[in-house]
């Protein structure tokens, strides 16, 4: 029997105008049914790309397939080519043999249409039968990826889900037509660890019991491990390694695949260098010598940047409560609140980074911006340098932001895109520092952009110019400007490959070596909560459920939900 998605010498470009991008450069792999393929790289390797491409979802132009062949298995009939078949077949073969989970579940609904009427559009689409008989099959499916009371479900739009459940829909609808081929695109990537494990337990399942074919894309080595029978590792559009999870993983031969598995934060201990993929790839990955399953040997080149010791408290919490309005009347009068952070204490110190970890709506980012005074506390207290933040007026408050800031998840979103990252970075400054004359401030920007890592000649460009990583950077440098104290990183490295990951760590190792900022570090990653932080607290449900140094937290955690926390991570090597 041939397999069930045969690539062979496959070669992908992009034009723009003039211009031409070559995504995939000749790659050849195989697909079989009943086995889950994993294809692992960084942003930009070329892994979604390729596999979009099997259902021929990429607009073309700008998409321009130069080689190769596609080949699927429709049951007993000969393969054919997807780069060749006409549209009618192209139709039926998407959504019905070919299966789609997008990463991003919100983006992939429609949010004015109800979660149970798209997917019963879907099942319509591929089977012949009343609307009586698929709203039945939608409910089926919505049963089977395990969603809670299926007929509540079917009613609510997107927005009243929470992200697992939306990707639980998404699931439901990719299993509509019963394919024979599933390609999952980072599915779990914005997800908690503990919803991260039940998706990933639910594909396996679904995969399981139909015996179709997955590809799962993602950049967590520790996600493919637990999901995949064989691994592919492409790296700027070629496949650098391919086989079995278990060898590849435990004797990686290529430079790319041992730098992936060294850059994980969790093997090192606090302030320690994380090797990057540039220590492996330059003289054919004998640059460093750097273990990939511990750091007890690690190199001089990545021993820990000098960190300030943490002294007297900077800020105090005092039970903290911030509540939002959940249910109202017409006339406005408020009948119920969503308890965001229900009553929480504790102190940072000085030139501390402490860790708040926990999973979506817990309250932990509330508790940040309640710290900026971005949210107004129900009641209590937060007590910055000796003074109560929640009972300043504006203007003394607007003071004090000079001396607090933030770093946000996506720095793409906080950027404004008609700015230049030069002028995005200087406005704190003119704001605050006016005086100072355009001249100083730009040559402080310049200063600020290297020490990021970024160049002088980059500040007339705009955000869109920029990778990822790069944008982080930009948006690290913006917090900087007006050399803060205390700065909140919400999630700031949790998008982002695990190699352009450690490159924003030790960058903030670095920095905070040198400007002795503190910081308060909220991530829903255990492993990068472990490895900055001096201390811990995991919340759960608006209150802090405990607290401790991460060896503590991690060897010894008290609490069962913690327990079950860190029992969700993925182990790479299990």
């Amino acid at each position: 029997m041939p397999p069930l998605v045969e690539i062979k010498n496959l070669s992908i470009s992009f034009t723009s105008g003039e211009e031409v991008f070559e995504a995939v450069k000749n790659i050849t792999f195989t697909v079989n049914r009943g086995e889950i393929v994993g294809i692992a790289g960084e942003s930009g390797s070329g892994k979604s790309v390729t596999c979009l491409s099997i259902p021929r979802l990429l607009p073309s132009p700008p998409v321009r397939y130069d080689s190769g062949q596609i080949l699927f298995s429709l049951n007993d009939k000969p393969p054919v080519d997807m780069l060749q078949v006409d549209s009618r077949t192209l139709s039926e073969i998407r959504g019905g043999e070919v299966g789609v989970i997008f990463q991003e579940p919100m983006s992939s609904l429609n949010p004015v249409f109800s979660c149970g009427h798209q997917v019963m559009e879907s099942v319509l689409l591929h089977n012949k039968i009343d609307r009586k008989l698929a709203h039945d099959q939608t409910i089926d499916l919505f049963r089977s990826v395990k969603l809670p009371d299926p007929d509540a479900i079917f009613n609510r739009y997107p927005h009243q889900l929470s992200g697992g459940q939306k990707q639980r829909v998404m699931i439901a609808m990719a299993m509509s037509g019963n394919p024979s081929l599933l390609i999952c695109d980072e599915p779990t990537t914005a997800l908690d660890v503990t919803v991260q494990k039940s998706i990933i337990e639910l594909i396996r399942e679904i995969q399981s019991s139909t015996g179709m074919g997955v590809i799962f894309i993602t950049h967590d080595l520790g996600v493919i491990s637990e999901i995949a029978h064989r691994v592919i590792i492409m790296h700027k559009g070629s496949i650098v390694e391919q086989g079995n999870v278990r060898q590849v993983f435990d004797s990686p031969g290529h430079p790319y695949t041992k730098a992936l598995l060294a850059c994980r934060p969790g093997l090192y201990p606090k302030g320690t260098r994380l090797p990057v993929v540039g220590d492996f790839m330059s003289n054919s990955g004998d640059a460093l010598n750097i273990p990939i399953t511990s750091a007890s040997t690690v190199d001089e080149a990545i021993k820990p940047a000098p960190q300030p010791l943490p002294s007297g408290e900077l800020i105090k919490v005092q039970d903290l409560k911030v509540w939002f309005p959940s249910r109202k009347t017409f006339g406005g009068r408020v009948l119920d609140y969503s308890r965001a952070v229900d009553g929480v204490s504790f102190s940072i110190f000085k030139g501390e980074t402490l860790g708040l970890v926990g999973e979506s709506g817990c309250g932990k980012t509330t508790i940040g911006r309640a710290i900026l005074g971005l949210v107004k506390p129900q009641s209590g207290k937060i007590i910055f340098n000796d003074q109560d933040i929640t009972a300043i007026d504006g203007r003394v408050l607007k003071s004090l932001r000079t001396r607090m800031q933030i770093i946000f998840q996506d720095p793409f979103s906080s950027l404004n895109p008609s700015l230049t990252i030069g002028s995005a970075i200087a406005e704190p400054l003119l704001v605050h520092h006016g005086e100072r004359g355009k001249k100083l401030i730009r040559e402080e920007v310049t200063q600020l952009l290297e020490k990021v890592n970024l160049r002088a000649d980059h500040y007339h460009r705009y955000p869109h110019e920029f990778s990822g990583g790069q944008r982080q950077r930009i948006v690290i440098a913006r917090a900087l400007a007006l050399r803060p104290e205390f700065i909140v990183c919400d999630e700031s490295v949790s998008a982002l490959d695990v190699s352009i990951q450690a490159q924003v760590l030790n960058l903030l190792n670095d920095l905070k070596a040198e400007f002795g900022f503190t910081s308060l570090f909220i991530s829903h990653d255990l492993s990068v909560i472990r490895y900055i932080s001096d201390r811990i607290l995991v919340m759960r449900k608006g209150l802090i459920e405990e607290s401790g140094t991460p060896d503590s937290i991690y060897r010894n955690p008290k609490s069962a939900y913690t327990r079950k926390l860190l029992e969700s991570v993925p182990k790479l090597m299990a």
